[in-house]
């Protein structure tokens, strides 16, 4: 696969801008350099709003709130970003991050480069765990949680699902990471443009996620911060209503729901009206 330095070649980047483009609000792209690479932040909503960071999924990018941005941006100024070693337009530098401080000083360093003090952090799936362990990790910069069908936060993978995706992480390719999402998804129909992006992402060359431990329950009941969990009722990766559970437990103070219609890969594009409008309730509700 051809490289211009963002480590991908021309068809992904064309995918990746086919599906910018269905973002229904105009979008300003941000690339902030730091010792890890140059981050790429995609940007709307009004410039005075206050701050709300979205973090992707694993194996997708940060176009992929397309279904979510014109909601989530009237009011407040939505910093969509490119994680760097995972698929997208960010940069990796000669020293990516490696491990779960360099991911936390490299979000922090995202924040400082946007000028930001405080924020909200939305994270989907592996996005949500970034989400939360930051909120652990710097309580007084993450002003609200979002987490949508979190995953490794409060309850671990289910076993099937790992065995059903094994194939597409020890050889990973387009047609392997459809078919994992159409079984996941129950054949969710989605757009064409994501769909192909999608495919493209995972043959990303040279991705390099950062894995961590799930927070301990302890660490967790220490957490204050305003924080709404929304869970695929219909998800594969966990079982939703024993993570509900789990975060009733260690998580108490969270506002926690089950949109019974979605699996944990279609969420947060697939019939994105319910989760847009309970996700915007709840910004609302608690703005200071």
């Amino acid at each position: 696969m051809s490289n211009d330095g963002h480590g991908a070649n021309a068809a992904f980047l064309a995918a990746y801008d086919a599906v910018l483009d269905l973002w229904p609000v105009p979008v300003e792209p941000i690339d902030l350099p730091s010792a890890y690479g140059t981050t790429r932040v995609n940007a709307c909503g009004p410039a005075d709003g206050p701050p709300l960071i979205l973090l992707h999924g694993g194996g997708t990018t940060a176009a992929t709130w397309f279904a979510n941005v014109a909601d989530l941006a009237r009011r407040h100024r939505v910093y969509a970003v490119d994680r760097i070693g995972e698929p997208g337009r960010s940069i990796r530098g000669e020293r990516p991050p490696r491990d779960v401080p360099d991911l936390l000083d490299w979000l922090d360093g995202v924040l400082d480069g946007l000028g930001i003090e405080d924020t909200t952090i939305c994270g989907h799936s592996y996005g949500g765990w970034i989400a939360l362990t930051h909120g652990l990790h710097a309580p007084r910069r993450v002003r609200r949680l979002v987490l949508l069908d979190p995953t490794q936060c409060f309850k671990g993978f289910r076993v099937g699902y790992l065995a059903r995706a094994l194939p597409s992480l020890i050889r990973p390719s387009a047609s392997r990471a459809r078919a994992f999402l159409t079984w996941e998804t129950g054949g969710a129909e989605t757009d064409p443009a994501w769909l192909r992006l999608y495919g493209l992402a995972a043959e990303f060359p040279d991705t390099k996620v950062v894995i961590g431990k799930r927070p301990r329950p302890e660490l967790l009941r220490t957490l204050t911060t305003p924080t709404l969990v929304l869970l695929a009722g219909r998800g594969r990766a966990h079982a939703p209503h024993h993570v509900a559970s789990a975060i009733a437990r260690t998580l108490p103070h969270a506002e926690t729901a089950v949109l019974p219609n979605l699996s944990h890969h279609a969420m947060p594009w697939h019939e994105a009206a319910d989760l847009n409008t309970r996700v915007v309730d709840f910004l609302d509700r608690t703005a200071a």
